[in-house]
């Protein structure tokens, strides 16, 4: 099956299982309410969910002990957006071809939107019975998810992001950012599945997790290039806006095509971490392929 045919599916999921999870817009308060599912059920690429189903998918795992999991990262990631996007962070007025959340309503709103998407996501893995997951394994759960949305996670690393504006970073630096800023919900993605599935196989946990590291460097460094050379009406963001911003990106450090060999070359790694796990793997090595040729 093609990778496009298998992103419709999985996308097809995750957006009925976050219909389920997101309280409906006519509940009081209708405006907060109108704004959490205008950001989580807005047009995306559900990436992080679609990990979470491709590797329960490589364990048999049944869809249904993944649902949980695959809402709880579409909803720490869209919060992430609606905050990076406010005035004090990034202030995009565009997001997925759309007004940012604050611009469709305000700012007060949009950063209580992600407040409340942010609570949401443990709140499902807490309370989700369905996937007769134990009480033990749903805290691992928990602390993984905390982990990576927090100062040594995704927050963190758009604190890093935010004091480098302006700075000359070396590739290190610049790599242990978005290890922060997008690795860290791309690994726990990986891990969530690992731990709804039962995988306790520390070698399979640590090539899984290597896999997730490098494609989560990958499409940050495509994501950079994209930048560069898309066009705004298919990245659904304005075309050169970390260059007004004067963002430190890979392009600008290493140049336009050492950047594309490098997503070339995680990507080839994290295909090959894939190897002892077989044909099971198919769709997590489509899904490295993707990212790092996606046009938007």
């Amino acid at each position: 099956m093609g990778i496009d045919k298998i992103l419709r599916a999985f996308q097809s999921e995750v957006d009925a299982a976050l219909e389920d999870s997101l309280p409906p817009a006519d509940r009081e308060p209708t405006r907060l309410h109108e704004a959490m599912r205008y950001a989580a059920l807005g047009p995306g690429k559900r990436i992080r969910p679609v990990l979470v189903y491709a590797t329960g998918e490589a364990f048999n795992t049944p869809i249904a002990r993944l649902h949980a999991s695959a809402v709880a990262v579409e909803l720490i990631h869209a919060y992430s957006l609606i905050h990076d996007d406010l005035p004090a962070m990034d202030d995009d007025d565009l997001r997925r071809g759309r007004p940012t959340c604050h611009k469709q309503f305000d700012e007060a709103i949009a950063i209580l939107a992600g407040d409340a998407l942010q609570a949401l996501a443990f709140s499902v893995i807490a309370h989700d019975t369905r996937s007769q997951i134990t009480p033990a394994r749903q805290v691992e759960m928990l602390r993984a998810l905390a982990d990576a949305s927090g100062s040594a996670g995704m927050a963190g690393g758009q604190a890093i992001d935010l004091a480098s504006v302006g700075s000359q970073l070396t590739i290190g630096e610049l790599e242990k950012m978005h290890l922060y800023k997008t690795g860290a919900l791309i690994r726990v993605s990986v891990k969530l599945a690992c731990l709804a599935s039962g995988i306790d196989d520390l070698d399979v946990v640590t090539r899984l997790d290597r896999y997730a590291q490098c494609i989560g460097l990958a499409f940050q460094v495509h994501d950079d290039i994209l930048d560069v050379e898309g066009e705004t009406a298919i990245i659904g963001k304005p075309q050169g806006s970390d260059s007004e911003q004067n963002k430190p990106t890979y392009p600008q450090i290493l140049g336009m095509q050492e950047a594309k060999d490098t997503a070339q070359r995680l990507c080839e790694e994290a295909r090959e971490c894939l190897v002892p796990l077989g044909p099971a793997a198919d769709t997590l090595r489509k899904i490295a392929s993707y990212i790092v040729s996606r046009d938007r």
